[in-house]
């Protein structure tokens, strides 16, 4: 029995003989990395300059009327309507960040810290829906809410997911209502 403990003991790591292998393993995979990266950014930029067709965002109007509902949350992003794999990332869509939404009778007003605002006119609201993913950004079924709306000649999917996701339904609601009501008057005019 003292023989195995002993043989056990005496057993040590080899040690390192070979630093200048290990250090150009670890530099070539730091640049294979680096490299990885600038791609990615590079696809990122190229993406948006595909976009570059997309008008400017309109900016809110100075007085948007009273606030029918708000919300805060994380904006997801925005994609081509009905391909939610189709990130639009042209004038900062694209970025992911904490939003905090109004809705009133003049539009949708997206606060976004840290990244570009938005202002979606009622006149451009198409509708909203609950739905479970946008944009490489998956969650349970209805845990996204999606809200559809027209720039320029594109019809567009903006993901939101409040803090409190039992006001989605409020939400769709609300931003379809007020979709029917615009549709309606602009067909009696």
């Amino acid at each position: 029995m003292t023989p195995v403990i002993l043989l056990a003991a005496e057993k040590e790591s080899a040690e390192v003989t070979d630093w200048a292998a290990r250090i150009g393993w670890v530099v070539g995979l730091a640049l294979f990395v680096a490299l990885v990266y600038w791609l990615m950014r590079e696809g990122w930029k190229w993406r948006g300059t595909l976009q570059g067709d997309l008008p400017p965002l309109p900016g809110a109007p100075d007085d948007p009327g009273p606030a029918k509902l708000t919300l805060s949350g994380r904006y997801h992003g925005s994609t081509t309507a009905g391909q939610w794999l189709d990130r639009i990332v042209a004038h900062g869509l694209g970025t992911r960040s904490r939003a905090d939404l109004t809705l009133t009778d003049a539009g949708l007003d997206v606060v976004r810290p840290g990244a570009s605002d938005f202002f979606v006119p009622a006149a451009a609201l198409r509708g909203a829906r609950l739905d479970k993913g946008i944009a490489g950004k998956v969650l349970t079924e209805g845990g996204l809410l999606v809200v559809t709306w027209a720039h320029g000649d594109k019809l567009i999917d903006s993901g939101f997911r409040s803090d409190r996701a039992a006001e989605h339904n409020e939400w769709v609601d609300a931003i379809n209502s007020l979709t029917k009501t615009d549709t309606t008057e602009g067909a009696e005019r």
